[in-house]
């Protein structure tokens, strides 16, 4: 007899009227494979965009269908071969299979023990469950694809948001200053980030701004933000600097640029890495708001309006 749980899904693409809140099964273990009993789960903007069915064509959905892709919980049980973790673990993932299916919006998620790594001690499940997309995100695109070092500059585009707040601080840890933008109501919140200079884009050209403070230019655009943002921005870049984004293609982008478009991949020992510096007292994660399964779609709706600072989670 397959065990039941409380989820929040939808069984086809739509707006947030499609999701329903009901019992699934929850999925069989496998080999290789940990139940975790899910404490908090984050909501990130890609939630609302999957739902909708933009990126159907890039990654698989099978309905129905679960949102989600940040978790943060318990290990209950784990199948054969699966002992990296014990039972009784506190745990964090950033859950994105190759399909779109079982994802954090409910009780319990069957994954991989590959994705998983230790919740960071000092941090609440709420707060920790606002960390793995945002910054891996972040950590991939800065040090794995933008290649920065410390002692050098990155500019940071959107700089305010769940990606653009975790930026701030995994660059700053490592010894790297920091130029963010966004509006002017968030500057005293990426300051006290770490942010070394505040831009802001309304009313500003934002990479002549750039330039008054630093003449030659930044070493690494990290677009977080893109449209106007980023096509003013562009004359900031340092000459053979690099400019990675999370939201633009490079259809717009001059091919004389060292341009990378990235998508988060689940990475585990980045994970392990961000515990630590979160443990260290480097790392805040700021909870603003958290609804119940029961309110899934208004928290997607939330998430859709962009106007969130720091990061809403799920609480099952």
């Amino acid at each position: 007899m397959a065990k039941e749980m409380k989820a929040a899904f939808y069984e086809e693409f739509g707006g947030p009227e499609k999701i329903k809140v009901g019992q699934l099964e929850v999925p069989e273990l496998k080999e290789g494979e940990v139940l975790v009993r899910i404490k908090a789960a984050g909501v990130n903007p890609v939630d609302y965009v999957v739902r909708e069915g933009y990126l159907k064509d890039m990654i698989p959905t099978q309905f129905p269908a679960i949102p989600g892709w940040d978790v943060a919980g318990v290990v209950e049980d784990r199948a054969f071969s699966a002992r990296r973790f014990n039972v009784g673990d506190e745990v964090y993932a950033y859950a994105r299979r190759p399909t779109v299916q079982h994802g954090t919006f409910a009780e319990y998620i069957v994954l991989p023990e590959s994705y998983l790594a230790h919740k960071p001690k000092n941090l609440s499940f709420e707060e920790a469950a606002g960390i793995p997309l945002v910054g891996l995100t972040a950590y991939q695109s800065m040090f794995d694809v933008g290649n920065l070092q410390a002692g050098q500059t990155v500019l940071i585009l959107g700089a305010s948001g769940g990606v653009g707040s975790l930026g701030i601080q995994l660059a700053k840890e490592k010894g790297v200053t920091v130029i963010g933008v966004a509006s002017q109501k968030n500057h005293a919140f990426m300051k006290e980030l770490g942010a070394d200079h505040t831009v802001t884009y309304k009313d500003t050209d934002v990479g002549a701004a750039v330039k008054e403070i630093y003449p030659d230019g930044v070493d690494l655009i990290f677009d977080c933000a893109s449209g106007e943002t980023l096509q003013q921005s562009l004359k900031a870049l340092k000459s053979g600097g690099t400019l990675v984004s999370i939201l633009n293609h490079g259809e717009d982008i001059d091919k004389s640029i060292n341009f990378h478009y990235w998508f988060v991949e689940p990475n585990s020992t980045e994970l392990e890495h961000i515990r630590e510096i979160a443990e260290a007292g480097k790392l805040k994660v700021h909870v603003s708001e958290k609804y119940s399964l029961d309110d899934a779609s208004e928290a997607l709706k939330q998430i859709a309006t962009h106007h969130t600072t720091g990061k809403i989670v799920v609480v099952p």
